[in-house]
C-alpha cells in the first residue's frame, strides 16, 4: 500500500479535520478552569520555588503539558463543541493521562475497547465521529474508518508526524527503519505502519545486539525469537540489516537515542567504509522539541539537593516513565504517581516502581526540613501537579503535628 498517497487522499477529503472548528474562544476558559493552576503559576513566578513550613517545593523548569498535548485535547473538546448530540468516538486514549481521559468520558466520547488484543472497530457506525489520539493511529484503523464513512478529526501531533515522514523516506529508499521504542506503544505501532521493512528497538542493549549482528552475523532463529512481534512481516536480519534508516518514538529518552543513532552510524561505516556510508545509513532528527526539554530540566533538578523526587504522570506514559529512570539512575528517592489521591493522609503513597506493580510506601515523606522535587510528565495538567503539592504540605503539617 502506498501510504503517502492514502495520507494525501485522507487529508483531502470534506470528513477529515485536523485544524479544528473555530471554537477556540469557547473552550479556551473551560481548558483553563479544568487543568490550570495559580498555584503553579506562583511556584513559577519564584523561580520555580516555593516554601511552606518544613517543606520546600522545587518545580522542574519544564514540565508537564505539552504544545502537542494541549493541542491535542483542545481539539477533541472543540468536536464535542462542534457536534453537541452525535455520538463521538476515541481510538485510544486521548493522552496517557487519568484525569483527562476520564473528563472526557464524563462528556460522552467513548474509547474504542481492545478485546483479545486488538480494538474492537464493530461498534463505531458510518457516519459517527472519531478522534485521533496525539500519538497518532495506524494506517489501517484510518483506512477502516475513512472506508466506514467516518468523520475523521486528527489530533496527532506534528512531532509524530514528522517521524512518519522520515520512515516514509526510509522506504522510498528500500532502507529498513530502526525505529528505538516499545513495539506495543501506540505511538510505535502507528509509526511502524507508515514503514516499509523495520525492526523495533527498545533499548541500547538491544541496538548493540543488532549492531554485533550486522558486524559478525550470527543465530538468525536466535535473532528473530528475540525480537518476536518487533519487526515487518516477512524480515530476515541477513538480507535486510544492509541499508539502515533510524527513527523513534518521540517520548524515548532523548540520549539513549543518540546513542543508537551513532551506535549503527558507527557500524555501517566500520562495516562499508566511508565511501559508502551514505548508501547504507540514514538518519534525521525525530527528537520532540518537548520530551527532550523535559528531560533536560530533570537533568538539572537532579544535581541539586533534594530530599525526594516526585514524578507524575499516566503509569502508561513513556515520557514520565524516562524522567522517573533519569531520577532513579540519580540515586534519588523518586515516587512515581498518577494523581494526587495516591498520596494518602497517613503519609502512605500509593506508587509505581519502574518495570513494577503498583505498591505502597509508609512514612514516605521524611520528619523536619524537606526539600521535595517535583516533575511531570508531558500529558499532566497542572493542576494535578498543584494538587499533589498541596497534598504534600497537608501531609507535612499534619505529620509535623503528631
Amino acid at each position: 500500500m502506498d501510504t503517502k498517497a492514502f495520507k494525501r487522499s485522507l487529508q483531502k477529503s470534506e470528513n477529515y479535520h485536523r485544524r479544528g472548528f473555530g471554537h477556540e474562544a469557547e473552550i479556551s476558559g473551560v481548558l483553563d478552569t479544568e487543568y490550570q493552576s495559580d498555584l503553579i503559576q506562583t511556584i513559577r513566578n519564584n523561580n520555580y520555588t516555593l516554601t511552606r513550613g518544613d517543606v520546600t517545593i522545587r518545580l522542574a523548569e519544564a514540565f508537564g503539558f505539552c504544545w502537542g498535548v494541549e493541542r491535542a485535547v483542545a481539539m477533541a473538546y472543540e468536536t464535542r463543541q462542534h457536534f453537541p448530540t452525535e455520538k463521538i468516538w476515541i481510538t485510544n486514549e486521548i493522552i496517557h493521562n487519568p484525569s483527562v481521559n476520564q473528563r472526557l468520558q464524563e462528556m460522552n466520547v467513548g474509547f474504542i475497547e481492545v478485546v483479545n488484543g486488538k480494538k474492537d472497530f464493530s461498534v463505531v457506525n458510518s457516519g459517527e465521529v472519531v478522534i485521533l489520539p496525539a500519538f497518532g493511529a495506524s494506517v489501517s484503523e484510518m483506512q477502516l474508518l475513512n472506508d466506514r464513512g467516518c468523520t475523521i478529526v486528527d489530533t496527532t501531533c506534528p512531532w509524530v508526524s514528522k517521524v512518519w515522514n522520515s520512515v516514509e523516506k526510509h522506504k522510498k529508499r528500500d532502507y529498513t527503519s530502526i525505529i528505538h521504542g516499545k513495539y506495543k506503544h501506540e505511538e510505535t505501532i502507528a509509526t511502524s505502519s507508515f514503514a516499509g521493512k523495520y525492526l523495533i528497538v527498545l533499548n541500547l542493549t538491544e541496538a548493540q545486539y543488532v549492531a554485533d549482528y550486522i558486524f559478525n552475523g550470527g543465530d538468525k532463529t536466535e535473532f528473530l525469537t528475540k525480537f518476536t512481534d518487533a519487526y515487518s512481516e516477512g524480515f530476515d536480519p541477513d538480507l535486510d540489516l544492509q541499508r539502515l534508516g533510524v527513527a523513534n518514538q518521540t517520548t524515548m529518552l532523548k540520549s539513549e537515542t543518540e546513542q543508537i543513532g551513532k551506535l549503527f552510524e558507527q557500524t555501517m561505516l566500520k562495516k562499508y567504509g566511508p565511501v559508502e556510508l551514505n548508501q547504507h545509513f540514514m538518519s534525521f532528527n525525530t527528537i520532540c522539541d518537548a520530551t527532550q526539554e523535559r528531560q533536560d530540566a530533570m537533568l538539572n533538578l537532579v544535581e541539586e539537593d533534594l530530599s525526594l523526587m516526585l514524578v507524575i504522570g499516566g503509569f502508561n506514559s513513556s515520557n514520565t516513565t524516562h524522567l522517573q529512570e533519569i531520577a532513579i539512575e540519580k540515586g534519588f528517592t523518586s515516587y512515581h504517581i498518577d494523581s494526587a489521591e495516591r498520596i494518602k493522609h497517613n503519609n502512605q503513597i500509593e506508587h509505581k516502581p519502574l518495570e513494577k506493580p503498583i505498591a505502597t510506601q509508609e512514612n514516605w515523606l521524611p520528619e523536619g526540613k524537606i526539600v521535595v522535587g517535583v516533575t511531570s510528565g508531558a500529558s499532566t495538567p497542572d493542576k494535578v501537579v498543584a494538587d499533589a503539592i498541596e497534598k504534600i504540605f497537608a501531609l507535612k503539617s499534619q505529620v509535623a503535628t503528631v
